[in-house]
């Protein structure tokens, strides 16, 4: 086996393989996803008996991340031809590219998962179940209409003030950003409808011919660069705490890190010495403690964490990253 990234005029060969694993996507879809997303993203394929017999596609978006600008890929369309399942290609796979990750200075990744169970085992954790507002004709007061290429850089202005006044971690919006989901959304029939006011657009939801998801998706995060990410919290009160990190699979990650910063500084890092340590977490336990998705008490009781009482006090300081908004689907 072969694990490689695809240069652009080898993308189109995984189309296959997104069919065979992804039927539920039909056709307007696909066409869409092959015409768009593989523009600027990235693919890594599993190669086998001279063909492709897995892959991996990391799409790239800008996300805000407590008000800073941070590039992050959305790991999507991860998949094993049926034939090929249970021989280590997905680890291999995300392994690769956590790696890349890692090496182009990323703080971390996310994804919507086909089951959490499938995810768990890499260090991934549920941080975000998607809040999607849709179109109901029955329900609307006011008329709403199918936005326009127009409309786009209004609707990416009015979607910034929203998600900076009530979020921590978002995608940033631009025009381009609504071009791209209008071609989306009108692949499956769908549209994103506006509501406007003296000329202004007001509100927007999506039209889908079937309806909202019948289970709101969620939503994993991992950790890419440890101390990246520690950069990017913010702290309540003055904090100092030494401890160390474990990651099975990102090699750079396993270190002791000294964290300090106060409410005005910001967080400060520097290299700890393990005879200073006052506990250790497994890459996981950190992102869901980062991220809100559990607190301190409830990360203590995960395997292979451990801190003293000292440190716990400490950590309880960090400000989780648990105003989240990630409703994106590819």
């Amino acid at each position: 086996m072969e694990i490689r990234r695809l240069g652009q005029d080898e993308k189109e060969y995984t189309r296959a393989l997104y069919e065979e694993a992804f039927p539920e996507d039909g056709k307007g879809f696909v066409d869409y996803y092959y015409t768009e997303k593989i523009k600027d993203n990235q693919i890594y394929a599993a190669w086998e008996d001279g063909g492709i017999c897995g892959m991996l596609h990391l799409n790239p978006y800008v996300l805000s991340v407590n008000d800073s600008e941070k590039k992050v890929n959305y790991i999507v369309a991860v998949a094993t031809q049926k034939e090929y399942r249970r021989r280590g290609y997905m680890a291999a796979l995300l392994k690769r590219g956590l790696e890349d990750m890692y090496a182009e200075g990323l703080s971390f990744t996310f994804l919507m998962p086909a089951a959490e169970s499938i995810y768990l085992p890499f260090d991934f954790r549920t941080v975000y179940e998607q809040e999607k507002r849709y179109f109901d004709k029955e329900k609307e007061k006011a008329p709403m209409v199918p936005a326009k290429e127009e409309d786009c850089g209004e609707l990416a202005d009015a979607a910034n003030r929203h998600l900076n006044a009530g979020y921590q971690v978002f995608v940033r919006r631009d025009a381009a950003y609504y071009r791209r989901l209008l071609k989306e959304y009108a692949s499956e029939g769908g549209s994103l409808m506006v509501k406007k006011r003296d000329g202004e657009i007001t509100d927007c939801r999506i039209y889908m011919p079937d309806g909202p998801e019948k289970e709101k998706p969620k939503i994993m995060v991992r950790i890419v660069d440890v101390r990246r990410m520690l950069l990017s919290v913010k702290v309540e009160s003055l904090t100092a705490a030494c401890f160390c990190v474990t990651d099975p699979i990102i090699e750079e990650n396993n270190r002791c890190v000294v964290i300090m910063g106060t409410e005005h500084s910001g967080v400060m890092l520097m290299e700890g010495r393990l005879e200073n340590s006052e506990g250790t977490l497994p890459v996981a336990a950190l992102t869901a403690l980062l991220f809100g998705a559990e607190s301190v008490e409830e990360v203590c009781e995960e395997r292979g964490v451990c801190m003293t009482k000292r440190l716990k006090d400490e950590m309880r300081k960090l400000i989780p990253l648990s105003r989240i908004c990630l409703n994106e689907t590819v």
